[in-house]
């Protein structure tokens, strides 16, 4: 499983929910995506950043896929032009995470 998340700067943090919006809205359209969240930041602090997505992904060709596909592509610019920064993330999850309660190494 792959684990991609993503954080953004706003240049009008007024755009928050409608960025949030458009993201959700990928939720159940591209094949591989198994989770989407996405969190709008409470914190008001200038070292923060204003939305988040957390996403997990089948593999690393699920996560290629959602990236190529047409649905993601058609928020991209949107996004792009209502950012000032962006910071990403994407790692691998090699074990169920149940376990890593149960303090079993998972390899990431």
């Amino acid at each position: 499983m792959i684990k991609h998340i993503v954080m953004w700067k706003l240049k009008n943090k007024a755009d928050a929910g409608m960025m949030k919006d458009k993201l959700e809205g990928l939720i159940g359209k591209i094949p591989g995506l198994i989770k989407l969240e996405v969190g709008v930041n409470i914190d008001d602090s200038a070292q923060s950043s204003d939305v988040v997505l957390y996403s997990e992904l089948e593999s690393e060709e699920a996560l290629a896929g959602y990236q190529a596909h047409p649905e993601h592509q058609a928020v991209v610019p949107w996004v792009k032009a209502a950012t000032i920064s962006r910071t990403v993330v994407d790692y691998k999850v090699e074990c169920n995470l149940q376990h890593a309660h149960a303090n079993v190494s998972c390899r990431m």
